[in-house]
């Protein structure tokens, strides 16, 4: 079972040769001069008013919309996952949909159908959920793998194909699934494949006593979600993603990620390694933990803080290690020097 743990490593602080050593600026120094990272902060803060005593994790799930992945949180029921995903689409202004995942759910529920129409004399397409720009597939593992792939083209490509005809999601389009702990009942494991589609895996965990008795004695949360206004509009966050593109990083930052992505290769650690695709992920993350910080240039304290989020739930720990696969991660990180 998922215990309340941070997935996150003790970071060093950062080290200003980094930023001398990254590319030239391009949008993102002007972006947080303009005060973006002071907009992304208030809505890390109003998200926080909801989800109590868990700023990290916020923090993690604004990075990962900001980078253009798209975040499983794996937990047990009731810690605030639904309401996390939820708050985060309210402070944004975007179009949110639940989708209940069960044993009985069709890839059809999710995607939309063609119904015969009479009064229009032939098939129109109904749209399903996954039509949303935040789309909740809360309990994912509940339903079976046909269901959970429907899910792969739309994460990978922003778009769905019905009946032999592409159809485009909206923009942004951001999934976040929900999973419960694989030792609970009716629960179907994610394959490599779909579990390769989420830029992160976080956990929430039970809530500190101060937090746990903010919870009690305040009022409904339902309700206060409800209320929130947008605190950063659908054109600002889009700016914000284009952002995080001009993030600089420089050859050493590189290097020292090339460096941790052979380690996971090299046997010693992992019984397979990290894939190409799984480096880019790790540099879009840790581009948008610098630009949450305010940074323009990724610092290797930006790619130790996201890495156990953006590559545990991609590997297998060697056998004898002893560890699971978060600890696994940070063994490794404390065995790899940076410079």
């Amino acid at each position: 079972m998922v215990g309340p743990m941070d997935l996150r490593l003790k970071s060093s602080p950062p080290i200003s040769s980094y930023a001398a050593a990254a590319p030239a600026p391009t949008a993102a120094p002007a972006a947080v001069r303009g005060g973006l990272a002071t907009r992304l902060a208030a809505l890390a803060d109003q998200i926080s008013t909801i989800v109590v005593g868990k700023r990290p994790q916020v923090e993690d799930c604004i990075a990962c919309l900001l980078a253009g992945g798209h975040l499983l949180i794996e937990d047990v029921p009731g810690v605030g996952k639904t309401t996390l995903a939820h708050t985060l689409a309210m402070s944004l202004g975007l179009e949110f949909r639940r989708v209940q995942f069960t044993a009985d759910l069709l890839p059809s529920d999710l995607v939309g159908v063609s119904v015969f129409e009479r009064a229009q004399d032939r098939f129109v397409f109904h749209p399903g959920p996954i039509f949303a720009q935040v789309l909740l597939a809360d309990e994912i593992n509940r339903a079976g793998p046909k269901t959970q792939s429907a899910l792969l083209e739309a994460m990978e490509e922003q778009q769905v194909t019905v009946e032999n005809e592409t159809r485009m999601l909206p923009t942004p389009f951001f999934v976040i699934a929900t999973q419960n702990p694989s030792d609970q009942l009716g629960t179907y494991p994610l394959p490599e494949s779909q579990l390769d589609r989420f830029l992160m895996r976080i956990t929430l965990g039970y809530p500190d006593r101060a937090s746990e008795r903010a919870l009690l004695a305040g009022g409904d949360r339902r309700e206060a979600v409800r209320r929130l206004a947008p605190v950063i509009t659908p054109a600002e966050l889009r700016e914000a993603q284009q952002a995080v593109l001009a993030v600089r990083a420089g050859e050493p930052l590189l290097d020292y990620l090339q460096t941790l992505v052979a380690a996971t290769r090299d046997g010693r650690w992992f019984a397979e390694g990290l894939s190409p695709r799984a480096g880019i992920a790790v540099l879009r993350a840790a581009k948008a933990r610098a630009l949450l910080a305010g940074r323009d240039y990724v610092a290797p304290d930006d790619v130790q803080a996201i890495l156990p989020q953006t590559i545990a739930h991609r590997l297998v720990p060697v056998a004898g290690a002893g560890r699971g696969p978060i600890e696994q991660v940070r063994a490794m990180v404390e065995a790899v020097p940076v410079g």
